[in-house]
């Protein structure tokens, strides 16, 4: 028996949909929302019909009845913190993420319109690997500043689709290895795995710059800054003008690249300056798994630079073997996660958090 799932992953400005046969792509499409459109909303919520109506506008053009479908799954938006793996949608869940969103995001609407298809056919809804994962050991969540808890926030669905796969490679369950996984992409976030737990993280807060993040900062200096400018523009500074941004003003790794190779030695300094930090990353992590480590994974969009992932390898290859899984791949890893659900190999969660 084959199983049919139909992926979703609402963005700001688009609904990135697929349907998977099995670990098979059979449709894909990134359904633009112009901001002109996405400006007649309120709010995140009221973005709600539209979206579902052009997801199954789509699904009509193309001739693709739903009721071919097995389950669904959504991009799992910020929840209290949930567990890693697959969560079914259910009312609490919508409740929460309507009513009483932590954040206003767009991956908040995953959820609701899988659930509005998947009731509709029959089917479960799930979500998976959600924004809210959080399996931090205690440890890990000491900060250096009392009423400052550490929080993980992290690229986990790519990480941890990656750190599996890399384990299938090696012929191991994720749950017997111990990775150290970087997502390479407009945010730089690091999670180390151990045995199938994501026991801490780099968030794109805490660690290395990357395109339009300035990652971490003195904190002497930084206060300083937020003394003499208004909020508003130091979290700019921090997040949309920082990184690559801040120095050479462009949020394209291929543009500073294309510099480089014509000779520009302060964007070769500048870029190799983020893997540089990327490397002292993973070194921070690989102590954390005392060194006992199966590989290095690197993935996210800007892994496909060689130039930069060479660059890594150099600093961090005397610590393990490096794996590079280039992309974001997020409608397979949802996909592939409620695959494994559907044929047992993992137990999907009850949310019944408030």
């Amino acid at each position: 028996m084959s199983f049919k799932i139909l992926a979703i992953n609402p963005g700001s400005t688009s609904t990135k949909i697929a349907i998977y046969e099995d670990t098979k792509e059979i449709y894909k499409k990134n359904i633009e929302h112009p901001s002109e459109e996405i400006a007649k909303y309120k709010s995140i919520t009221d973005q709600y019909e539209m979206r579902y109506k052009q997801i199954m506008d789509f699904l009509n053009e193309n001739n693709f009845n739903v009721k071919e479908l097995t389950a669904v799954v959504g991009r799992g938006g910020p929840l209290p913190p949930v567990r890693s793996g697959a969560y079914r949608v259910n009312d609490a869940m919508v409740d929460r993420l309507k009513n009483r969103p932590i954040i206003e995001h767009a991956s908040n609407l995953g959820a609701i319109i899988a659930k509005e298809i998947a009731e509709s056919i029959g089917v479960e809804a799930f979500i998976y690997d959600s924004i809210s994962v959080d399996e931090l050991d205690d440890i890990a969540r000491i900060s250096g500043v009392a009423d400052i808890e550490r929080q993980s926030l992290t690229h986990c669905l790519n990480m941890r689709a990656a750190a599996i796969k890399t384990a299938g490679n090696i012929g191991k369950n994720y749950k017997e290895c111990n990775f150290v996984v970087a997502h390479l992409g407009g945010g730089i976030s690091l999670s180390a795995h151990k045995k199938g737990r994501m026991v801490d993280m780099v968030s794109d807060v805490e660690g290395p710059f990357s395109p339009e993040r300035a990652g971490v900062l003195p904190t002497d200096k930084l206060v300083s800054m937020c003394y003499t400018n208004e909020q508003p523009i130091v979290k700019k500074k921090l997040r949309g003008n920082g990184g690559l941004v801040s120095y050479l003003n462009t949020n394209s790794a291929l543009e500073v690249e294309n510099r480089i190779n014509n000779g520009d030695e302060y964007a070769k300094l500048v870029y190799e300056a983020m893997a540089y930090q990327i490397a002292k990353a993973i070194g921070e992590l690989s102590v954390v798994l005392e060194g006992k480590i199966d590989k290095i994974i690197l993935t996210g969009g800007i892994a496909y630079s060689k130039m930069l992932t060479d660059w890594i390898v150099k600093r961090v290859a005397f610590i393990a073997p490096v794996e590079i899984l280039p992309g974001e791949n997020e409608l397979e890893s949802l996909a592939l996660g409620a695959l494994r659900v559907l044929k047992g190999e993992e137990e999907a969660y009850e949310y019944d958090l408030n």
